[in-house]
């Protein structure tokens, strides 16, 4: 695959509204269940598992498992997951994991929402091309699913 990095996406959106806002739409876990398709059974606690299922039209009922590393209020929120089409039959101490970080910086119109995926190259080659082009367009939607998650509560 011919890309300009290969372990990393990044995408940015920029959102009307105060960075407290857009913080609790990214950590509330009930909030980031509603943009982000899926149905997640716990809040975000660094350390912890937050555990679902995803209700995407193209991949409805998928399992999806965020391990929190990082809350840093209103600045920074990081999990590790394993990317696109996890596998359940492989045992939990073998699952490929990225990390998925935001960052959130007030602008004079808002929040400039930043989120960064890597380690993309540490994946199983068979699996590396796949996740990365499925994440790459999977961030791209979900920036707007925030963007708009946020504009329809403001």
């Amino acid at each position: 695959m011919n890309r300009e990095s290969t372990d990393r996406i990044e995408k940015q959106v920029q959102i009307n509204a105060p960075v407290a806002r857009v913080w609790k739409a990214l950590t509330d876990h009930r909030e980031f269940s509603q943009w982000f398709m899926v149905e997640l059974d716990s809040p975000f606690v660094p350390g912890e598992i937050s555990r679902g299922r995803t209700t995407h039209p193209e991949c409805t009922g998928l399992m999806l498992e965020l391990q929190v590393r990082d809350l840093e209020p209103e600045r920074y929120f990081s999990y590790y997951w394993e990317p696109y089409a996890p596998d359940p039959a492989r045992p939990e101490t073998d699952k490929p994991r990225t990390l998925v970080e935001f960052r959130l910086e007030s602008t004079d119109t808002g929040t400039l929402l930043t989120v960064t995926e890597s380690g993309f190259d540490a994946l199983p080659k068979q699996r590396r091309d796949e996740a990365y082009r499925m994440n790459e367009g999977g961030w791209e939607e979900q920036m707007r699913n925030i963007e708009a998650h946020v504009r329809k509560d403001s």
